[in-house]
């Protein structure tokens, strides 16, 4: 199983409280795959339905490493996929 940490925002959308988790394959989009079939209403939300990039104001991490430009098929980290670390999804923050 793999633990994600989703921004309030898209938790509120899904009614969850806290971290989720999914049981998916070793990827970023494994990972978000899982996420959209067991919460649909998050279909859409986290990347393009069209393209299956991610959106731009949101941003991945894990292991305090941002894999956000990785793309869909990186290989998370090891901890990641022991359930030693979750996967982050983050709203970026703009500003100077």
């Amino acid at each position: 199983m793999i633990r994600v940490e989703l921004p309030a925002h898209l938790r509120t959308l899904a009614r969850v409280e806290g971290e989720v988790t999914v049981n998916a394959g070793d990827t970023i989009g494994s990972v978000l795959d899982a996420l959209e079939r067991q919460y649909p209403m998050l279909l859409g939300t986290i990347r393009d339905q069209v393209s299956g990039a991610r959106r731009p104001f949101l941003r991945f991490f894990a292991c305090q490493e941002d894999l956000s430009h990785g793309g869909m098929e990186q290989r998370l980290p090891d901890k990641v996929l022991r359930g030693e670390e979750p996967m982050i999804v983050l709203g970026a923050i703009a500003g100077g």
